[in-house]
């Protein structure tokens, strides 16, 4: 375990320098993405607000125009309504009485001739000629709604064809100074007034403009088309009112055909209100463009940031793996491939401090291989240097855990570092070591190990080096006492465990 960590120790500082460099990488394109969306978002809103100003200013503009013409036509009805009162009329001629009762305002153009009917819907005076031909418009709309409602006051009527054109039909109500109906004065607005007055405007193809009466029927749109004229909105089901309040704007599928707008509806209070519409699409077109545009830089920005992440990550780990390789090579024995005496007393440093800070006991042992010299005198070293590989591979076997340090210690002594371990246990692992030895050396060479063992809890005051002095005496005393054992160090004075 220990010199697993000591691994992760050895390159963690530029693991972690490589993961942060990623992290705050990747911590950077999405701040810089959320910016861009952010800004993106703000320039969308912007083009929105625009075009809901330059809609509105729209609608109310038409709505403007339309209302001054109709207060101008009421005027006229209102004018010839009262006039109708005057006891003169009955005496004078024909020519006179059209002259007392219609202003020029009634032969403007696209305005239709103003009639009168009496009570009973009969046509008895026309504007545009001295001789009307007889008419009964007793069951129109305009009449009836008059002769039931004395105080209607200007009736605008829906689209109709009226004399041979389309038109809208303005009426007032004629009453005696008593309140009596006396019948009804009427007048039309055609529908080449609303052509002309929309082809003035510099409108795109799926641009909409629509006229509606306030109880929201249709009196005039553009694209013009017959089948929607005349409509009420309140039969269309998936279309409510308040979706569009006087003011307000929509953005979605309008109630008449699937083309998602913008719609704006004007503020007047006039007898008629308009909705400007423009296509969604139009409105962020261009918005949409410089979306397009600023996404691929920042898309471009992001994949190079990333490329280049990428790269200097991979060099730092190369880096990193490379001093690993070297602090390895450095902290290694090259023949038996254990830990060597630098490596092991960083260990044995740092495991001394844990114990004393846990209050556990450590345990070290010290080992060296029986007669090496003279083996190693009458074989060579080549035999030699196998025997020792040979006992490396028995320590290593025998030494389970991962928080142990198997070291070659020096020359043929080796050492055996076990934390949190007491004498007894400690005793139980120098002889599954010295059996292995032995029975491995029956097989391939004659050759035994000796072994100290010393086991304490470190206390305060004391230092690791006490360890070494009392694993090397119990070395010496199992050396003394014929070799090929092992024995236990008993230091009390020192808190030594026997």
């Amino acid at each position: 375990m220990l010199s697993g960590w000591r691994e992760i120790t050895a390159r963690g500082p530029w693991r972690i320098s490589a993961k942060l460099l990623i992290v705050s990488s990747v911590v950077t394109v999405i701040g810089f993405s959320a910016i861009c969306v952010n800004v993106m978002l703000d320039m969308r809103r912007g083009e929105e607000a625009l075009a809901r100003q330059t809609l509105e200013n729209l609608a109310t503009t038409i709505e403007s125009d339309i209302s001054r013409n109709v207060e101008i036509y009421d005027l006229s009805l209102k004018a010839v309504a009262s006039n109708m009162l005057l006891p003169e009329l009955t005496t004078v001629s024909r020519p006179i009485r059209h002259l007392i009762l219609f202003d020029h305002a009634t032969t403007a153009k696209h305005f239709g001739a103003i009639q009168v009917f009496d009570a009973g819907g009969r046509l008895t005076i026309d504007a545009s000629t001295l001789d009307p031909l007889p008419e009964d418009r007793s069951e129109e709309d305009y009449f009836r709604v008059h002769r039931d409602n004395p105080g209607q006051g200007l009736f605008i009527s829906r689209p109709m064809l009226f004399r041979g054109a389309y038109s809208i039909v303005l009426s007032r109500r004629i009453s005696d100074s008593d309140g009596g109906f006396m019948g009804v004065v009427a007048g039309s607005i055609h529908f080449s007034y609303f052509h002309e007055l929309f082809d003035r405007l510099k409108l795109d193809p799926d641009d909409t403009i629509t006229v509606l009466k306030r109880d929201r029927t249709i009196m005039m749109r553009r694209p013009f088309d017959l089948d929607v004229i005349g409509k009420n909105l309140n039969e269309r089901q998936t279309w409510k009112a308040d979706n569009l309040k006087s003011g307000g704007a929509y953005a979605g599928q309008g109630p008449v055909d699937a083309t998602p707008r913008l719609y704006v509806r004007s503020t007047g209070s006039a007898p008629m209100f308009v909705v400007a519409g423009k296509p969604l699409t139009a409105v962020f077109e261009i918005w949409r463009k410089e979306a397009y545009r600023i996404g691929a830089v920042v898309l471009a920005l992001i994949l190079f940031m990333l490329a280049s992440t990428l790269v200097l990550a991979r060099e730092i780990h190369r880096r990193a793996e490379a001093e690993r390789k070297l602090e390895e090579m450095a902290t290694t024995d090259a023949l038996t491939g254990l830990k060597n005496r630098r490596k092991f007393d960083s260990v044995i440093d740092v495991e001394w401090r844990r114990a004393m800070r846990q209050k556990a006991p450590i345990a070290l042992l010290m080992i060296d291989a029986d007669h090496f010299k003279a083996y190693n005198d009458t074989f060579g070293h080549q035999a030699g240097d196998q025997v020792l590989v040979g006992i490396a591979i028995c320590i290593s076997d025998s030494v389970s855990r991962a928080g142990d340090c198997v070291a070659r210690y020096g020359g043929e002594e080796f050492a055996v570092l076990l934390p949190d371990t007491p004498a007894a246990n400690a005793f139980k692992v120098a002889e599954t070591i010295r059996l292995k030895v032995q029975g491995w050396s029956d097989d391939q060479a004659m050759s035994t190990v000796s072994c100290g063992i010393a086991s304490l809890v470190p206390a305060a005051g004391m230092d690791w080096p006490v360890l070494v002095a009392a694993a090397d005496k119990a070395l010496y005393a199992a050396k003394a006492g014929g070799r090929n054992q092992s024995v236990v160090a008993s230091l009390s004075q020192l808190s030594l465990v026997a």
